[in-house]
């Protein structure tokens, strides 16, 4: 992926890289992955195959001294296509502090885009689908796949766990801090405001992009001027969003000759230590990696009761 650090993004730009994949030898169905998961590109290999695995999986392959799961995406896709072992390209990405490798047909070209140019799937599409966004290029459609939810379909261990919270400390005074939310995953949407009700913050408002939360932060700000940090106590955003991504939204907030007091913890699947710096350098508070719930809730009671 030497192409990869020749083009790195800038932090809070609003862009993203998409790595442009597909399965079919024809390439007419072009899927997309953002870069910053992306770890290597590599021949594929023979993998050892796993007794009553799920499915999806072609079984396990050693790369570098580490021992990976191999996940076979069109199976995933339910398309038709076989890959032979020999076939197509291994990616191998890190997200979630987990490192997966995917068998796809082929793989084609970088896009920098903005993430002004992702439209939304519809909620036919959101609903127990694999889409989160859908990139119009002048001769293409990209369709952005949800490679989290890919992952936790196939092992459900690996998603948010409200039993988590079993260790976490009971403080009655979360209910009275408003939250504000922005993730753009229908299924994390609910799954936050779940665990956050069931660790006490009761009190949050969600919006499905950056740019909803930004124009209701400003709203709330010509409404209630000084009174705005009494409306909200602290914002948790994910990365990856149409329109607005969580690292534009949260350099805006910092910026602002105000809304800069209100707290930021960004809650994504693309914390790494790798990956740290872009939060770091547009002022975040804090940064947390999806699965840990956990110390979501500990880092909240940290930055608000100190």
């Amino acid at each position: 992926m030497q192409a990869k650090k020749e083009i790195l993004l800038e932090s809070g730009t609003n862009e993203l890289e998409v790595l442009e994949l597909g399965i079919g030898a024809h390439k007419e169905q072009c899927l997309g992955i953002n870069v910053a998961k992306v770890r290597e590109i590599t021949a594929p290999g023979k993998v050892s195959k796993l007794p009553r695995s799920h499915p999806h999986i072609s079984g396990l392959i050693l790369m570098r001294n580490e021992i990976l799961p191999v996940i076979n995406l069109p199976r995933v896709l339910g398309l038709e296509e076989e890959l032979e072992w020999n076939e197509g390209s291994f990616v191998v990405t890190e997200f979630n502090e987990l490192k997966v490798v995917f068998h796809v047909g082929w793989v084609s070209q970088i896009h920098r885009i903005s993430w002004e140019q992702i439209e939304k799937p519809s909620d036919m599409l959101q609903s127990g689908g694999s889409i989160v966004g859908v990139i119009k290029l002048e001769d293409k459609m990209i369709m952005l796949l949800d490679f989290e939810k890919i992952v936790v379909d196939i092992n459900p261990a690996t998603g948010i766990n409200v039993k988590r919270l079993d260790k976490v400390a009971t403080r009655h005074e979360r209910g009275t801090k408003r939250i504000l939310i922005a993730e753009d995953s229908a299924i994390l949407r609910k799954l936050l405001e779940e665990t956050l009700s069931t660790a006490g913050y009761t009190q949050h408002h969600i919006f499905h992009d950056g740019k909803q939360a930004w124009d209701y932060l400003l709203d709330t700000y010509d409404q209630q001027k000084e009174n705005t940090l009494e409306q909200v106590h602290l914002m948790i955003t994910d990365i990856e969003m149409p329109q607005m991504d969580g690292l534009h939204l949260t350099k805006k907030i910092k910026e602002h000759e105000f809304l800069h007091r209100i707290p930021v913890v960004i809650f994504s699947s693309l914390i790494s230590e790798s990956l740290k710096h872009k939060g770091d350098a547009v002022g975040a508070n804090a940064q947390i990696t999806k699965p840990q719930i956990d110390t979501l809730v500990e880092t909240l009671d940290t930055i608000i009761f100190g």
